[in-house]
């Protein structure tokens, strides 16, 4: 059955430690849909409403487009154990950069990894718990460690390049980024 709530509790909290891996969707008007995987030791709860993940880069940067044109963001965390169970956070989200006001106070949460480009803060507007029965039984075999060695081998063109490409959603919607990615030695920034 599912039911709702203002906050997170306990045992949400306890369920989205559980998980391997969440879900992140975002739009904006005129935009597609975006759904995007999370994995690695990323995400931190820092208050029954509000989370954060440290957020590395891939192949686009549409979340920070559409929390910059909209706001709304949907989480999703599937139990793949027992008991089955579906968890989503409803809220608001902004992108911190690591030059910009917030980001130590946040930052202090996690241990950067190379690729880290932004923290999303998220202000948890409600949480939907549903029964996810549908949810197939799975176990975690382990991470997946590619990312983060290509990453680590990257170089500052490489970053250039990156962030050059980023600088807009695949939609045309600007985004919050430049040229500086914290790459090689967690912690340090390329010029």
């Amino acid at each position: 059955m599912a039911e709702f709530f203002e906050a997170l509790s306990d045992d949400h909290v306890a369920m989205i430690a559980r998980q391997p891996v969440f879900f992140v969707a975002t739009a904006a008007e005129g935009s597609r849909i975006n759904l995007s995987p999370k994995g690695y030791d990323c995400l931190r709860v820092l208050s029954p409403t509000r989370v954060a993940w440290l957020d590395l880069g891939g192949s686009g940067n549409e979340t920070n487009a559409h929390l910059l044109a909209d706001g709304r963001i949907t989480m999703m965390f599937c139990n793949f154990q027992q008991p089955a169970q579906v968890l989503r956070i409803y809220g608001k989200g902004e992108p911190v950069l690591p030059w910009e006001r917030g980001w130590d106070a946040l930052a202090e949460h996690f241990t950067m990894l190379p690729g880290t480009r932004q923290i999303f803060d998220i202000a948890v507007e409600g949480v939907h718990t549903s029964c996810g029965y549908g949810v197939p039984l799975m176990t975690l075999e382990r991470e997946r460690p590619t990312l983060l060695k290509v990453h680590a081998k990257a170089d500052a063109a490489v970053w250039a390049g990156k962030a050059r490409r980023h600088r807009q959603s695949i939609d045309g919607l600007p985004t919050r980024t430049t040229d500086r990615y914290i790459a090689g030695e967690p912690g340090t920034v390329p010029d």
